[in-house]
This record gives C-alpha cells, structure tokens and sequence, in this order.
C-alpha cells in the first residue's frame, strides 16, 4: 500500500524520549516501515519458516548462490534535519541552516522515557570516499534536509551483503575516536539488496594484530522519518561509547533500512535490523583506516534488544565471514501478545500503529493487509510516520483513542498472528552457540520483565548457554548506564574466549537478579 504525503508537510520535532542527562545514552524510539513490494514475499530463516502458512514461505537459494535480485523500490524524499555540528569551525551556509534547524527541533521535543541508546554524529564536512561505482553513474538525491552524502547510487552497485559504497570523515566532539558515517549493501527480508546508512567509530589507540575487536550497536526506537537517523544525531552518546572505545573496541551503529536512506522502516521486523547490525561490520572491514576484526559482539536495547535476538539467531549462517562470540539483548521485547496488552492503555500505544506500519512495509499488504488491524482513519494517519520523529508521532497519534486508531487486536487475525510470532524472540526452536546475555530493570515500564523471565526459561530449555540480569528498581532506560561497567566486563570476557556463565555476579548495585544457564 502506497501513501502519498502532503506536497511541503512541515517536519515533526524529534521525539527526545526521556529526561536523562547528556552524559547517558539517547534512548530513542522505533522507526517504522519500508515500501511494500508489489509482490511481497517472507524470508526467514528456514527454521522459523514452519511458523508460517504455506502460502508466506519462501525458498532460499541453494548455498553458496546468491538469490535473485530485484528492482528496489522506486525512493521518496523526506523532510529532514541534520545534526548540529556542535564545536566545529568554519561551517558552510548548509551547515548553519542545519544547525539552526536542530535548535529548533530539541525546542519542541518531549520529554517521554528514553527508548534505546543511540549513537550520535555531527553534520561536519569530511573527506568523502566513494568505494565503487562509476564516477558517471547517477544517484538518488538525499532525502530534503539531509547533506548530499545520503544520496543513493542508482543502480546500486553489485555486491554481497556489506559491500562499502562510500564512507564520510566526520567530527565528533569529546569522541576518543575518528568517526566515519558509512553507506552500505545490506539484504531485505524480501532478499532484496538495499541501502542503509550507519556508523564506524575507530578508536584512537594503535590497533592490535588481527585488528580491533568490534561492538556492533543496536539502537532503539527514535522514529521513522529519515530525520530520526542516529548517524545524523548530536551526541549525547559521548561519555558510554568512550567506555567501550577506551577498551580498544571498535563500534558500529547501524541507521537500519529506511532510517537515513530513502524507503521506511521494517519496524520490530528482527530480522532485518539484525542483518544490517551484521552487515555495518562487514562494511567497516572495508574501511582501511578501521583496522576491523572479523571478532565482534552485537549489543542492543529495546528495539535494538530484539535486533540483538536475531542476530543471535541468524549470525552464523548469514555472515559465516565473521565470528560472533556474544550478544548483549537489553530489554529483548517478546511476548507479543503481552506487550500488546501492556501498551494498548498505555501512554506508548503509538507503538501499535508503528508496528503495524513496519510490519506492512516489510512483508507487502497481501501478507500484512492494514486494513485488516487498521481503522481507515488510522491508515490515512501513515504520513504522519514521515514526518517526524517519535515525539511528533505521539503527539498525533495521542488525539485519537484506541478505538479510533485498531481496528481489531492484530493477534485474532490468522496472518497478523503468523507474522508476530515469526518475529517474537519466542519462536527460536534451537540454541545458538553464541553466550547470550539479557539486562532489564525491574521496574521497566515499556517491557514487562516477566516477558523476558518467560523468554529465558524457553532458550534454557533449548540448551542455550545465557545469563539474565534484572537490576532492582531501574526503568526502561535507567538500566544502561547503571549496567554497563557489568556489561562491558562481560563482552570482555567474550572477547578474551572465556567460558560463560561468568565466575561472578554482576556488581552495578546491590540485589541484582542473576539467573544462569546451564546453571
């Protein structure tokens, strides 16, 4: 299904979700969809396909032969508004135009409860690489508002899933690193090659033999217009990716598909934030200046916990080039059934309306009709998702009650219900060799523990070697900062190939909740 948007809407402020300081990760919120396809089809893992009818599955290519590539979608341009280029000199006119509109979007933003940590870069102007391509080929302009780097190639050039198409040096204020805004080859869960923009923060010690390890982040909800795209954010994110770069890592930071490029957002479509999580690793092994190991661990919170999950499921058969050795899921969601529940009477029932959205973008209206969980008026509310960040969102989507927005609880409708449970962490039927490491607040007020207590119980039953750390009376973003000294001792361990459980207990603070297995 096919929106068209208002000819010149004005942007949406940025949803600032929470009121935690500058020295703590953003923790931002979800950004919803991508184009349907004319002629959608599912890609999941072959496992997971029995979760679907017959008529969702798809076949995947003989090993070893790359499926068959299809046109991507023709590309809108959005509105948008670029980071501020904070402690830079000698900024272009562009640059003060963008600055200024920063100032103007963190005026309107709200102060709702952070989300999900995301990386934050400055608009500055660095030297731009082109990898691949003719130097005659045409592109897609950048979305409105974006600097000329989002511009996409057309055709996209040829390649596997990582291929580098071009990295931009960028500044980063008090960064204990050389930044590189990245665009990359990634792969849709319709198997399509597409565009997605992100981040390589290359740390400023010598890298060691093999290169530096890497932590590939995953962020949470912040949106869905291309304005939301954490490769263009102010960086709140500092003080907590300096903790990881003074470690010697290096850190990755996916947009995910639709945030930065042209297109929308598969939103809580797991698998295909995980393959773009996977894949900005693969393109940051292509930098040279990066120095990437092919060792690396995948950490995510909120959305970017479930993209962590799905990693976790996926990594090894997708990108057998690489070595996954840990995942950290921070407030995985799953239990879909009971987060929907949970949201629906909640200030964070706009949720609702993003997924479906992202849901619909990813697998095409014939798989996920909107009109069968979607009011009308809703459906004619979808623009709304581009226009704006999360805050803007929830400002349009709190004018109307639940009644007004679902049309009927997605779970009793038999291809909603296939596809939710295919995406739910509870789906995995077998372990991953990979240690997997869940962090929650007790106290979370978006993810109710109890869903991931239930997704534990499960993946210890299929055998998977996992730890589970519940820290008392932390929120849904209180737990990073006061989990990550534990955290970072851990994906150390994985590093350095120790076994998990590790021989300790976490020590962020008194009481935590330490659950193991194999116990």
């Amino acid at each position: 299904m096919r929106h068209t948007r208002p000819a010149a809407p004005t942007p949406g402020p940025r949803r600032q979700l929470g009121a935690q300081s500058s020295s703590a990760w953003r923790i931002a919120t979800p950004r919803t969809f991508d184009r349907p396809s004319p002629a959608p089809s599912i890609l999941l893992p072959p496992r997971r396909q029995l979760l679907l009818p017959a008529r969702l599955r798809v076949r995947t290519a003989p090993r070893g032969r790359a499926p068959a590539a299809s046109p991507i979608r023709p590309y809108r341009e959005h509105p948008d508004i670029a980071g501020d280029e904070r402690g830079h000199r000698g900024l272009t006119a562009e640059d003060r135009r963008l600055r200024a509109m920063v100032f103007l979007k963190r005026a309107w933003s709200g102060l709702r409860p952070l989300l999900a940590p995301s990386f934050a870069v400055l608009a500055a102007g660095g030297a731009l690489a082109a990898c691949g391509g003719s130097a005659k080929a045409a592109s897609t302009p950048a979305p409105a508002g974006l600097p000329s780097f989002y511009s996409v190639p057309a055709p996209l050039p040829s390649g596997p899933p990582g291929k580098l198409m071009k990295s931009q040096l960028v500044t980063v204020a008090g960064l204990h690193a050389s930044v590189y805004r990245v665009m990359y080859l990634s792969q849709s869960v319709q198997n399509r090659p597409v565009p997605v923009t992100g981040l390589v923060l290359v740390p400023t010690s010598p890298p060691p033999a093999g290169g530096y390890p890497v932590v590939s982040w995953g962020h949470g909800t912040n949106g869905m217009a291309d304005q939301c795209a954490p490769s263009l954010d102010p960086s709140s994110a500092v003080p907590l990716a300096n903790q990881l770069l003074d470690r010697g890592w290096e850190v990755t930071a996916s947009d995910y598909q639709g945030e930065g490029t042209p297109g929308l957002l598969p939103y809580i479509v797991g698998e295909s934030a995980a393959r773009n999580t996977i894949d900005v690793v693969r393109a940051a092994r292509q930098l040279a200046a990066a120095h990437a190991s092919p060792n690396y661990v995948v950490w995510g919170h909120s959305e970017g916990g479930q993209t962590a999950m799905f990693a976790l499921d996926v990594g090894s058969s997708y990108a057998r080039d690489l070595r996954l050795q840990g995942v950290v899921a921070g407030a995985p969601p799953s239990q879909f059934n009971l987060i929907y529940q949970f949201l629906i009477n909640s200030p964070f029932r706009y949720y609702v309306f993003m997924a479906a959205a992202g849901f619909n973008a990813a697998y095409g209206n014939a798989a996920a009709p909107l009109s069968e969980v979607l009011t009308p008026q809703a459906i004619s509310l979808l623009p709304v998702l581009e226009q704006g960040c999360s805050d803007y969102v929830a400002s349009e989507i709190d004018k109307y009650s639940l009644s007004q927005i679902a049309k009927t609880d997605p779970f009793s409708v038999p291809a909603w219900q296939e596809l939710l449970r295919a995406n739910d962490p509870q789906s995995f039927t077998t372990a991953s060799r990979t240690p997997l490491l869940i962090i929650q607040g007790s106290a979370d007020e978006q993810i109710p523990p109890v869903s991931t207590q239930i997704l534990a119980s499960h993946l210890c039953g299929l055998g998977q070697d996992l730890e589970r750390w519940i820290y008392p009376g932390q929120g849904h973003a209180g737990v990073v900062p006061v989990s990550m000294p534990d955290t970072i001792r851990w994906i150390s361990d994985r590093f350095a190939g120790q076994a998990n459980p590790d021989p300790y207990p976490p020590s962020g603070q008194p009481g935590i909740q330490d659950t193991r297995c194999p116990g």
